[in-house]
């Protein structure tokens, strides 16, 4: 094992790596999203959920885990609570009788909406420092970056 002062040939400092900074902002991003949805009792991936049904109603628990960056095992158990309380609805798709589709009750769409504005809070402060157009270019940056990974593997 090799005990040296400097840096292991090819690496570099954290701070100059875009992952580690893209991981931190998430990081950071997501303890503010946790407080201010604390106080509504919502989880940051309660309210992931809630934001995709709005856009896309009628998704099934798998499209919805993918939507929501989560595991489909992990999805059924947030619909679970979310139905619990009244949220969120399922119901039988029409022709595909053991796939659920779900959707937002009117208690859900509120609530999401309420959280809404206080995540709309935290990114209006996390970018406060940009002009709109580096909004604009950082928001096309990020999906260049997705989607060259994404074309990497073959699955973009």
């Amino acid at each position: 094992m090799r005990s040296s002062s400097k840096p292991a040939q090819g690496s570099r400092r954290l701070g100059s790596r875009v992952g580690y900074e893209l991981k931190r902002v998430q990081h950071d991003l997501r303890l503010y999203m946790d407080e201010a949805l604390r106080k509504l009792d919502v989880t940051t991936p309660q309210y992931a959920a809630l934001s995709v049904l709005a856009e896309e109603p009628g998704l099934s628990n798998a499209a919805l885990a993918r939507r929501s960056f989560v595991t489909a095992q992990t999805m059924n158990q947030i619909m679970v609570r979310l139905e619990a309380a009244g949220l969120v609805e399922r119901r039988a798709h029409p022709e595909h009788g053991r796939v659920l589709q779900a959707y937002l009750t009117g208690k859900g769409e509120e609530l999401r909406r309420e959280c809404a504005k206080r995540v709309d809070a935290i990114e209006e402060r996390m970018v406060s420092g940009l002009s709109e157009d580096e909004r604009q270019e950082l928001l096309g940056l990020l999906r260049g970056c997705s989607a060259a990974l994404r074309q990497e593997d073959g699955s973009g």
